[in-house]
C-alpha cells in the first residue's frame, strides 16, 4: 500500500515510525511531501516531494489529483485543505484512492472554532468549562464581572486558535513588568488586556473561561466512523517526571460519545483538564497529537489500528499498560532537500 501524508506538523514523524513497525498490514511506502523542502518529518518517509507553496481550494485540489495519479496513491491520509477535500472524494475514489480524514467538513469547521464548539455541544455527550466570548471591551467586562463571581480564577484564549497559542491566565495582581522580570509564562494583567481594548475596539472572538487547575489528559484516539476502536489517555505529570498512561472512567465515557456524536475517524486527539466538579473537555484536535509516540508506548500501535480497521470489521486491540509511565527523547538528523513533485504538465 502506497500511503501519501501531505503537509502538516512536524509530528507527523511519529506517525511514520510507528507504521514502519507496523505488523499485519502488507508491504507499506510511506509517502510525505511539504512546501519545506527541508521540513523534518519528510527524513522518516520512504519518498518525500515538495509541494507547490500557495495552492489552496480548487487549485489545490487539481495538484493532489494527478499527484494522486503519478504517484500511484492508495490511501491520501489528509491535513493541509482537509475541509476542502473532504468534499470531493469521489474525485480520488474514481482514480483509485481513498482519503483518510478525521471528520465531515462542517465538524471539522466546528472544532476549528473553540466558541461555536462549546455552545453548540450538548452537556450530556461531554462537559466543559464554564465561558463567555466577548469581540469588544464592553462584552469583555460583562464576562470576567459575571464568571469573576464563580470562580477564583479566569482565562483567556482566542476562539480559533491552534496549540495553546493566545491561552493566558487573567491576573488581577501583577504588573507585566513583573511577569518579565520573574519569569512567569502564560499569564496577562487584566487591567492592561483592558486598556489595550481601548485602542481595538472591535477583535476576533475571545473566550473567557473558569480557570481549570488540575491534571491534564491528552487522549490520542482511533475511530472508525462513529465507532471507537481505542483511546489510550497520557495524564501530564510536572516538568521531568514524564506522562503516566492513564485509565480514568470519566474521560473514556466522554471520547466515546464525542466519537460517536461527531462520527470521528481516523486518528484524532481530545484534550481535558481537571477542574473544581471534575474532568472538563478542552478541545478535539483533527490530527494526531505531539505525543503520539508516547501514547503508542501504551502497547498499541495507533497508526497500525488504523490500517486494519479500513481493511478488516473486527480488529484485536492489544493489551494497553495502565500506570506506565512514558517520556520521548529528540533525536539528531540530517535534513537533505526533497525532490519536487514533477507531475504531468506540470
Amino acid at each position: 500500500m502506497r500511503i501519501w501524508f501531505n503537509k502538516t506538523f512536524s509530528s507527523i514523524s511519529s506517525i511514520f515510525s510507528n507504521l514502519r513497525q507496523a505488523q499485519g498490514v502488507g508491504s507499506l511506502t510511506i509517502i510525505a511531501s511539504h512546501t519545506n523542502p527541508y521540513a523534518p518529518a519528510l527524513v522518516a518517509a520512504h519518498e518525500a516531494y515538495v509541494e507547490p507553496s500557495g495552492l489552496v481550494g480548487e487549485a489545490y485540489l487539481q495538484w493532489c489529483l494527478a499527484f494522486c495519479q503519478a504517484k500511484q496513491i492508495n490511501l491520501f491520509w489528509v491535513a493541509k485543505e482537509a475541509r476542502f477535500l473532504g468534499k470531493h472524494q469521489e474525485k480520488f475514489a474514481a482514480i483509485g484512492t481513498k482519503l483518510l480524514i478525521v471528520a465531515k467538513p462542517e465538524v471539522l469547521a466546528l472544532l476549528n472554532n473553540k466558541g461555536e464548539f462549546y455552545r453548540s455541544l450538548p452537556p450530556e455527550i461531554a462537559l466543559t468549562m464554564e465561558s463567555r466570548s466577548a469581540r469588544n471591551k464592553e462584552e469583555f467586562d460583562q464576562a470576567v464581572a459575571e464568571l469573576a463571581q464563580r470562580h477564583a480564577s479566569l482565562c483567556v484564549k482566542p476562539a480559533v486558535s491552534i496549540y495553546g497559542l493566545g491561552f493566558r491566565i487573567l491576573d488581577t495582581h501583577q504588573t507585566s513588568i513583573t511577569h518579565l522580570l520573574k519569569g512567569i509564562e502564560y499569564q496577562i494583567p487584566l487591567d492592561e488586556l483592558r486598556a489595550g481594548m481601548e485602542t481595538t475596539p472591535v477583535f476576533p472572538e475571545l473566550l473567557i473561561m473558569e480557570n481549570l487547575t488540575g491534571h491534564e489528559w491528552s487522549v490520542d484516539c482511533v475511530g472508525r466512523q462513529g465507532q471507537l476502536l481505542c483511546a489510550i489517555q497520557r495524564r501530564k505529570l510536572a516538568t521531568g517526571l514524564g506522562q503516566l498512561i492513564d485509565n480514568d472512567a470519566e474521560i473514556q465515557g466522554m471520547v466515546l460519545r464525542l466519537t460517536q456524536y461527531f462520527q470521528l475517524n481516523g486518528i484524532f486527539n481530545i484534550q481535558f483538564k481537571l477542574g473544581a466538579h471534575g474532568p472538563r473537555l478542552l478541545e478535539i484536535n483533527a490530527r494526531p497529537s505531539g505525543g503520539i509516540g508516547m501514547a503508542c508506548l501504551a502497547g498499541v500501535n495507533l497508526p497500525e489500528l488504523v490500517l486494519k480497521s479500513l481493511e478488516f470489521e473486527v480488529v484485536e486491540l492489544p493489551t494497553i499498560h495502565y500506570g506506565r509511565r512514558v517520556s520521548e527523547l529528540n533525536a539528531p538528523v540530517v535534513l537533505e532537500a526533497a525532490s519536487p513533485a514533477l507531475l504531468s504538465g506540470s
